[in-house]
């Protein structure tokens, strides 16, 4: 029976091509599924032989401790030289989509409280 290796949803392209390519190269016997247009399925990387479970969760472990540990180091890097991403550069690149947000935010908090500060008034 096959059994769910990676999940693919919300994993970015540059991610699932890794990740296939570490699969390929260790000849792993997988195949992909689609969620479909409705959304119904899974986005999944699927192994078949149920024989190189071990060795494949084993392989994407270290692939992810690998890709962890690469992402640290980047941000570490960033942050030393100034460069990591912080609200206040953000606002400062991009004022009018923060503007928004934080409109939407003070909207969604508006009508998620105002009903019970009226009953307080009544």
């Amino acid at each position: 029976m096959a059994h769910l290796l990676f999940r693919l949803r919300h994993v970015t392209d540059e991610e699932a091509m890794e990740i296939r390519a570490l699969l390929a190269e260790h000849r792993f016997d997988v195949y992909e599924t689609q969620a479909g247009f409705f959304r119904l399925g899974v986005d999944a990387i699927w192994l078949r032989d149920e024989s190189q479970r071990e060795a494949a969760e084993t392989a994407l472990a270290a692939y992810q401790v690998a890709r962890f540990n690469h992402a640290q180091r980047e941000l570490h890097e960033a942050q030393a030289q100034g460069n990591a991403p912080t609200l206040w550069r953000r606002l400062l690149e991009h004022p009018v989509q923060v503007a928004l947000v934080l409109i939407a935010v003070g909207l969604i908090v508006a009508l998620t409280v105002g009903p019970f500060l009226g009953l307080l008034r009544g």
